[in-house]
Order: structure tokens, then C-alpha cells, then sequence
């Protein structure tokens, strides 16, 4: 349990960074970073208690932002849907490496990563494990995101090892809640009526993780942090495909759901991983997926959906 200390978080207004900020600033100083672009976006994280800095950290440019902090989160990212892999790398990398560095003096830091940057390996139902290759898997919703992601995760190890800072490094899988996250976007999808985009030929399997069971498992994976850096899956410990929970969808709210199937070349036929290493560290997840995914979808419905695209 992380209490009374000085707390930096990037991707402030995203998916994860959001609710577990405000986890957070209950029993601590939180200071949030993040660009701020959409409407509301900056005064809905101010509500929650949270400090916010409005800065674009490819720039590099924080010299108006404390330096005194005692833990980095740091899940900001770029996902741009164009094949742009040098803005990729300079916003995912560069950026990483430039907030450690403002970061030096803290106690621990965490870079989230993802399943993505594993090497595709041709079982789908293979649940990977942290020392599996890397490589340049096709992530559906990004063509830059795994090279960018590893190359973010070289620049981490690096620094973690130049500045004696420790750092977990945190390969998020299929996290998902009522922020968002593939899952409840799905959700979204099968209530709308909409095809619901699966990879071909099927089936897809993950390792979904509800932010509360993340939130309560980020103060661990920060105390599991070392120089060099720890490496782990942060994931859940179910496998579940994503067909399963799209029946499951529409098995709740009485819906024959659509899902549609298309081809990607060279992006992971499935996307499990191996909980093993995370369990050791913070135990085990207390949400079922089930449960998890209806909640999700419960307090999403009447929300305007994601657009619906291949993911």
C-alpha cells in the first residue's frame, strides 16, 4: 500500500493511468501528466484529487515539473494508426527515457509495456512468458506499436541501469474495465449491434486484467522493482478468448452477437500470457472475468461507443 509519498503518473487521461490515479491520490501527492487535448479532459482528472502538467514528454521539455517525486508510473503511449514508426519510437522510447531521467532520484518506477512486443509464436493457445523472444508483432490497432514498445523497453533497461533506478518494466495484457480496454470495447460493439472484429481463423485468447485488480497490484510490482530492471507480465491469471466474453455479452443482454473475422498478417494468433511471475509478486487477482466484464459492460452502456474498427 503506497501512502503519504510524491507520486508521478503519465498518460494521465488514458485508459489505465486514469483510474489508477485516482486510486492513488487518496493517501498520497499525485501529479499527472498528460497533453490534455480533449474537451474536460484536464478538470475530470483535477476532480479526482490529482495535480495535473500539461506536456507533450517527447519534447522533453519539463523543466516546470517537480523533480522531488518518489515513484514514476509512466503509461503514456502513442498507438497512431499510420506507419510512422520514428514518431512512434520518439513519443513510446525517447519519451521513456527523457521522464526517467526528470525521474532519477526516485525510489522505484514503473514502465507499463505490453504482450505485443512478444515474437508471434504460431500456437495461439501458447501463453507467453517473459523470457520468450521479443520481436515486431503486428499489433491490429497500431503498425508501429510492438517495435516502438520494444524499443521502449530497451531505452528502460538502459536507464534503469545508467541512472540506479529501480524499475519494473509491466507487459500489460488485455486490461479492461469501465474506462475502456479491448473487452469493453467489444462490449460496446455487441450492444450496439455491430460486428465485433476477431483475427482470423480463431480462436483468440488472452490474459484480461480488470483495473482494479491492477490497481491493487501496482504498489508490489513497484516494491519488486530493481536495477536491472524486473520484467513481468501484467496480466490476469484466466485465460479467456475473446469469443468467450462476446457470448457472454450477448448471453446478458439477450443479443445474438456479430463477430467477424479478418486476416492480419504477422500479428500474434493468440495473445495469453503466463502469470506465474506476477502471482509471486503480488498474488493472485481477486476479480473473475466474468463478473469483471459484465461490471465493465454495466457501467459503460448508454456511453457513447469506441468507433468500431478491426482491433
Amino acid at each position: 500500500m503506497l501512502s503519504d509519498r510524491k507520486i508521478l503518473i503519465t498518460g494521465l487521461t488514458g485508459q489505465i493511468g486514469h483510474p489508477i490515479a485516482r486510486f492513488l491520490a487518496r493517501d498520497n501527492e499525485v501529479w499527472g501528466v498528460a497533453r490534455f487535448t480533449a474537451e474536460g479532459s484536464r478538470e475530470r482528472s483535477e476532480t479526482i484529487g490529482v495535480r495535473t502538467h500539461s506536456a507533450d514528454l517527447a519534447d522533453g521539455n519539463l523543466s516546470d515539473l517537480p523533480d522531488d517525486f518518489t515513484h514514476l508510473v509512466h503509461f503514456a503511449v502513442w498507438q497512431g494508426r499510420t506507419l510512422d514508426h520514428d514518431r512512434a519510437i520518439r513519443a513510446n522510447a525517447e519519451a521513456t527515457g527523457l521522464v526517467m531521467a526528470h525521474c532519477r532520484n526516485a525510489e522505484a518506477a514503473l514502465v507499463a509495456s505490453t504482450n505485443s512486443v512478444y515474437r508471434a509464436h504460431e500456437d495461439p493457445w501458447h501463453s507467453y512468458v517473459e523470457t520468450d523472444p521479443l520481436g515486431d508483432a503486428t499489433a491490429p490497432h497500431s503498425p508501429n506499436y510492438g517495435v516502438s514498445k520494444v524499443s521502449q523497453e530497451a531505452v528502460a533497461r538502459t536507464m534503469a541501469r545508467v541512472l540506479g533506478l529501480p524499475t519494473t518494466i509491466a507487459r500489460i495484457n488485455a486490461s479492461y474495465g469501465p474506462n475502456g480496454g479491448l473487452p469493453a470495447y467489444h462490449a460496446d460493439w455487441v450492444a450496439t449491434g455491430e460486428p465485433v472484429w476477431l483475427r482470423a481463423p480463431g480462436p483468440n485468447p488472452y490474459s484480461p486484467i480488470h483495473e482494479e485488480d491492477m490497481t491493487n497490484q501496482l504498489a508490489p510490482l513497484l516494491d519488486a522493482a530493481s536495477t536491472p530492471a524486473t520484467i513481468v507480465n501484467w496480466c490476469g491469471d484466466e485465460v479467456v478468448t475473446a469469443e468467450d466474453w462476446v457470448d457472454l455479452f450477448g448471453q446478458h443482454l439477450g443479443v445474438d452477437p456479430r463477430p467477424t473475422y479478418y486476416d492480419l498478417a504477422g500479428s500474434q494468433p493468440g495473445s495469453a500470457a503466463d502469470a506465474t511471475k506476477r502471482r509471486s509478486i503480488t498474488g493472485p487477482c481477486t476479480v473473475d472475468w466474468r463478473s469483471g466484464m459484465i461490471s465493465a459492460l454495466e457501467a459503460r452502456r448508454g456511453r457513447d461507443p469506441v468507433p468500431n474498427r478491426p482491433t
